[in-house]
């Protein structure tokens, strides 16, 4: 399995830090790989267990590894640091939610055929970071907040949700 090594700057783009990883260094991983890319990462040589993120197809051939906060954290790193990446596909990966819906949740859905039917509309990788975001939440007002919250947005009112603006469901 071919492991990268590299050093680059960390870029952003709207809140999301990222480092951009070339066409050639992209083959080196997985010849013409063209969906997000599972993948394997420690910058600069943290955290001591690989991270696994998926690599984003810019429409090039080249891609954006978007650096999670845990591995800037680890890191020392920020926006605008030159960093030493280590990728290596991440052939284990197994695609889906990390974490199932909360049946709080799940009951919530049922009862608002609204905001039911955007949620089934929502694209994977949005409904993967809701579940994400709710399996965060530690008390019990902070899920009840969000609850009412994500309902709103997804029965089609226009607010900011989970550091984005939604509008008509989406």
């Amino acid at each position: 399995m071919a492991r990268l090594k590299f050093t680059a700057p960390i870029h952003i783009v709207g809140i999301n830090p990222y480092v951009l990883v070339s066409v050639r260094r992209a083959a080196k991983l997985k010849p013409g790989w063209r969906k997000p890319m599972p993948v394997l990462v420690r910058v600069n040589g943290k955290p001591e267990q690989s991270r696994s993120i998926n690599m984003m197809p810019v429409g090039d051939g080249s891609f954006r590894l978007y650096l999670h906060g845990r591995v800037r954290k680890a890191s020392g790193t920020a926006v605008g640091d030159r960093v030493q990446v280590e990728v290596q596909f991440d052939s284990g990966y197994k695609n889906g939610p990390e974490h199932s819906m909360p049946a709080w949740f799940r009951n919530a859905l049922r009862e608002n055929a609204v905001a039911n039917k955007n949620w089934k509309k929502l694209i994977p990788s949005r409904k993967k970071a809701v579940l994400r975001y709710f399996a965060s939440l530690k008390s019990p007002e902070a899920r009840e907040r969000n609850l009412q919250k994500a309902l709103r947005v997804l029965g089609g009112d226009s607010e900011r949700f989970m550091a984005r603006s939604w509008n008509n469901g989406k």
